[in-house]
Order: structure tokens, then C-alpha cells, then sequence
């Protein structure tokens, strides 16, 4: 708790200093602007498997706790633009961070981003810091996301990342972006690694209607020792098929070095898609199927003869009854090629849970 109190006096400094440019932008335009933003979002699920320890199998992050209500993420957030120079910084709470950030240091775990650029062309920014990860079209913000919970791409690859990224936007059209990265999704680099980690990203927005994107990570993230480089590839399109139908379609598809030095490579991979109507302007429901197949263990290890072999189906409704405030419910169930989920002292191929969220903004 200190060290929460610590962060949210630390941010209440910034957003002091930030203000007092602020009430200066009639004098100087150029000061810039301070945003404030707030999100919170409580949930309750129930896994029919009941974990004892109220737990959720271990590659779930987000609205991972059985039979409780909690909260999975609690934001606040100042973000600062002006014409040559910008700067974001949000501190968190819940779940979430609880158990996504657990491997980072403590005085961390609370940090949901902070970061700063600087643009050093017409269309080129310079971002350096801890930074939203460039990878996957959901995040820990569920109002942005079509499915009240996350996806297993989402949930077995970065949702945040650290290092330096340089950004280019010739057009409305087209997006370019390369960056230096701590590693995979990491605040602190793993001790013991010197390698290089890469990213790059390249966003294609031919029509109001479609948005392609495809992201990249090359890397090590393990000490130098053991060295094993993995070579990432995350492809997605958003296609607005009518005012009141839309579609998400992706798939994610890694390989990673079996042995130091050596050729031979591990692979898996993970497609998904989620279709989402909306009935009115406040209800609106989404459908999900998913795979993720990791015969080898390597992002998700299960110690069976199939390795991870899952798919998903999942159905959300969306009640949003005014400005800023979205009630969700959905049903998920997981489908394995091994018995990998625990129920009791048994193991099942299936995992079924229901969740409710209730999520506010400013």
C-alpha cells in the first residue's frame, strides 16, 4: 500500500506540473495539453472446474480469479501533447497487474506506462520508456476490446513493453515503426542477457471501414548462457462490414532456437476470430473461437504428449445503459487435445467459466 500511495503522489506531482503549463497555453500555445483519464473495471467469475486456491489455469492474466468479486484493473492516467513533444503516464491496481507484472520489481508492478517522445520530423516521433506493446489488437482496458475477457493471443504475448520505438506516418493510410526492446514483454531485462531485442510494426488503413496491422519481435529473452532466439509474427485485419456488424480476424505464429547454436526450431501458433453485432447503441453481443497450438511448451507448457493443443468459443453481451458505464457477461469454454485443466484431483480436457464485469470510465 506504501508503495502505491508512493506512485499515486509521484503522478499527482507530474499532473501538478503538467497543469501549471496548462494554464499557461492562453500565453503559449505551444505549452500543450494535459489529459486526465480514469478506468475501472470489477468482475466476478466462476470456473466450473473450482480451483481450491481460486485461481484460474496459470496462462490466464485477466479476470483470472474464481469465485470472488474483484477488481481487474483500476487506471489513472495523464497524458500531455504538444507540437514537438508528448509524455504518458499511468499508474494501476487489481488483478491484472497482479499477476501479469508479477516478475518485474515491486515499485513497478503499479506502472501501466510512462513514457515520452519527442517529434523529430514532420511525421516522425521518437517514444522512449515503458510503453503499450505493439503486438495484438486487445488490451487490459476492456472497453476497448470486443470480448469481456481477453484472447489466448492476447494473454500469451506482450501487453506491455520497454524501450525505444521511432515511429513514421507519411500518410492517414500507412504506419511504420521499429523498435529496441528490454525484451519480451519486460520491464527489467533478464539478468544475465545482453542481446538485442527488435520490434517493428507496420499499419495499413486503406478505408474507414478496414485497418490491417502486422507486428514483429525478434529477440532473446533468457540469459545469454542459454540463449534461445525467438522469431515472432502477429498478423491481424479490423473490418467494419456494416454500421452494425463488425469482424476481427487474426493469428499470431512464433519459432523459437531448440538449443543454443543450434538450427532446429521450436513453432506454434494461434489463430482467432471475433465477430461482434450491435443491436442499439447499448446493447451489443460478441461471438469468439480461437486455437492456440503449442505442441512443444514453449510459451505455454503442459508436460503431456500434445503439449497445449486448445481452442476456445466464447459469447458476450454488452450493456452499456449510459455514457461510460459497460455491464458485460460471457460464457467461455476451452477444449483441449490433452487432459491439461484441473478439476479436484482430476484432470479434463475442458474448462468452463462464466464472468461478469462492470467497468467505468472518464
Amino acid at each position: 500500500m506504501k508503495k502505491i500511495l508512493l506512485l499515486a503522489g509521484l503522478l499527482a506531482a507530474a499532473v501538478t506540473l503538467f497543469a501549471q503549463d496548462v494554464t499557461k497555453e492562453k500565453e503559449d500555445k505551444n505549452k500543450g495539453k494535459l489529459t486526465i483519464s480514469g478506468y475501472a473495471e470489477a468482475y466476478y467469475s466462476y470456473d466450473m472446474n473450482q480451483p481450491q486456491d481460486h485461481t484460474k489455469p496459470g496462462f490466464i492474466y485477466n479476470h483470472n480469479r474464481h469465485n470472488e468479486l474483484n477488481l481487474n484493473l483500476a487506471l489513472l492516467k495523464a497524458n500531455y501533447t504538444a507540437d514537438r513533444v508528448r509524455a504518458n503516464v499511468a499508474l494501476m491496481a487489481g488483478t491484472y497487474a497482479q499477476y501479469n507484472l508479477a516478475a518485474e520489481p515491486s515499485v513497478l508492478q503499479h506502472v501501466y506506462e510512462a513514457n515520452v517522445g519527442i517529434r523529430v520530423g514532420k511525421n516522425v516521433w521518437i517514444d522512449a520508456g515503458i510503453m503499450p506493446a505493439h503486438i495484438g489488437f486487445e488490451s487490459a482496458i476492456g472497453k476497448d476490446c470486443y470480448t469481456l475477457t481477453r484472447s489466448l493471443a492476447a494473454e500469451n504475448s506482450p501487453y506491455y513493453e520497454t524501450g525505444a520505438k521511432v515511429t513514421w506516418t507519411p500518410n492517414d493510410k500507412w504506419t511504420f515503426a521499429v523498435m529496441y526492446l528490454n525484451g519480451w514483454q519486460r520491464i527489467k531485462r533478464v539478468d544475465g542477457n545482453q542481446t538485442p531485442n527488435f520490434g517493428t510494426q507496420i499499419s495499413f488503413k486503406p478505408s474507414a471501414k478496414v485497418f490491417l496491422n502486422w507486428s514483429t519481435y525478434v529477440g532473446n529473452d533468457m540469459p545469454d548462457s542459454v540463449r534461445a532466439m525467438r522469431y515472432f509474427n502477429n498478423l491481424y485485419g479490423t473490418f467494419n462490414i456494416t454500421e452494425k456488424f463488425s469482424l476481427i480476424a487474426g493469428i499470431d505464429y512464433g519459432l523459437q532456437q531448440k538449443a543454443k547454436g543450434k538450427s532446429d526450431l521450436y513453432n506454434w501458433y494461434t489463430p482467432v476470430i471475433i465477430g461482434r453485432y450491435a443491436f442499439t447503441d447499448k446493447f451489443a453481443m460478441a461471438g469468439r473461437v480461437e486455437h492456440y497450438n503449442d505442441k512443444d511448451g514453449v510459451i505455454i507448457g503442459t508436460g503431456t504428449p500434445n503439449g497445449f493443443q486448445t481452442t476456445g468459443y466464447s459469447l458476450n453481451m454488452d450493456f452499456t445503459p449510459v455514457n461510460n458505464v459497460m455491464f458485460r457477461i460471457e460464457g467461455k469454454m476451452f477444449d483441449g487435445k490433452d487432459k491439461t485443466f484441473q478439476k479436484g484431483a482430476d484432470l479434463k480436457n475442458t474448462n468452463t467459466s462464466i464472468t461478469a464485469s462492470l467497468a467505468v470510465w472518464f
